[in-house]
């Protein structure tokens, strides 16, 4: 079966495969948008029937406080992590040329290790560490001198479990942006390298004009992959605190799951879904714009 030189076999063969990951992908985000436009609360779930409200949800949304309190705590949870998952993973794929080859070998599989880890089961054992009375973390610290950590509670403060959560994400992200990223710079001439320290360039310098320029892409799509990873974080957060204590945790994702599961607001739920969605939408045609001009 060929279409001039062309045969249609490669594209029959994955039109399923196709067909139902975008069936996976589309149904849920068009069913969302539409709940987003209804009036969906528990009675329209049992018997059905939900009628349409327009922009109703979301001038509700936009018009709280609240809802922009959770944008700007979700803006900060999602640079924060990103800008340290991105820098320790930079500096991890450049340390790991420079060890022995076992060393090497070791560090790459505990990255591997430690990306590979359930999300609930890090999540499980990072509750075990932070334990106030039991765990590794409060005895390590008294046992340095930080005296004012013997039974300190790190879940019944939210910046304290801010910085848990942070430290979670970050260890399960950094072993993705490492292993990248050494995998890039496996591909880059050691001429030029070599080349940038003949001519009395700092480390600093090779990075700057070499290294980041060759790598640029693949920079530009971690960091991609990262925001959409951090921002839609789900798991660690309802786990470890459930957007707790305060409110000091949930983000827009918690957020959209408390207002539908709690007050059963579905329709609000999603309208916050669909704004979370757009959100990052415009983040990321943003970025890979930038990409793709920078390979212009």
């Amino acid at each position: 079966m060929r279409t001039g030189d062309r045969s249609l076999w490669p594209y029959l063969l994955i039109a399923p495969t196709v067909a139902g990951g975008a069936f996976l992908l589309l149904y849920p985000l068009l069913k969302a948008a539409v709940i987003s436009f209804q009036h969906f609360r528990m009675g329209e779930l049992i018997r059905g029937g939900a009628a349409f409200v327009g922009l109703e949800n979301y001038a509700e949304l936009l018009s709280g406080p609240e809802f922009w309190q959770v944008v700007l705590r979700t803006l900060a949870w999602t640079a924060i992590n990103v800008v340290l998952i991105v820098g320790l993973g930079t500096g991890l794929a450049l340390m790991l040329p420079r060890l022995r080859r076992g060393l090497r070998l070791a560090l790459m599989s505990a990255l591997a290790l430690a990306w590979a880890t359930p999300i609930i089961a890090a999540t499980t054992v990072f509750q075990w560490l932070f334990q106030s009375e039991l765990g590794v973390v409060n005895w390590l610290l008294v046992t340095l001198g930080f005296d004012s950590f013997q039974g300190y509670t790190w879940f019944a403060s939210g910046p304290a479990t801010f910085a848990v959560l942070v430290i979670l994400v970050v260890w399960q992200s950094v072993p993705f942006a490492a292993l990248t990223l050494y995998a890039g710079l496996t591909t880059i001439p050691v001429e030029l390298f070599e080349s940038a320290r003949i001519d009395g360039g700092t480390a600093w310098q090779v990075f700057s004009k070499v290294t980041f320029p060759m790598l640029r892409s693949i920079f530009a799509l971690i960091t991609s992959l990262e925001v959409i990873w951090v921002a839609k974080c789900f798991p660690q957060i309802w786990v470890l605190s459930q957007g707790g204590p305060d409110d000091a945790t949930t983000t827009l994702p918690v957020y959209a799951f408390k207002i539908a599961r709690v007050l059963h607001r579905y329709d609000l739920g999603s309208a916050v879904a669909m704004l979370t969605v757009l959100i990052l939408a415009v983040a990321l045609i943003s970025n890979l714009r930038r990409m793709v001009r920078s390979e212009a």
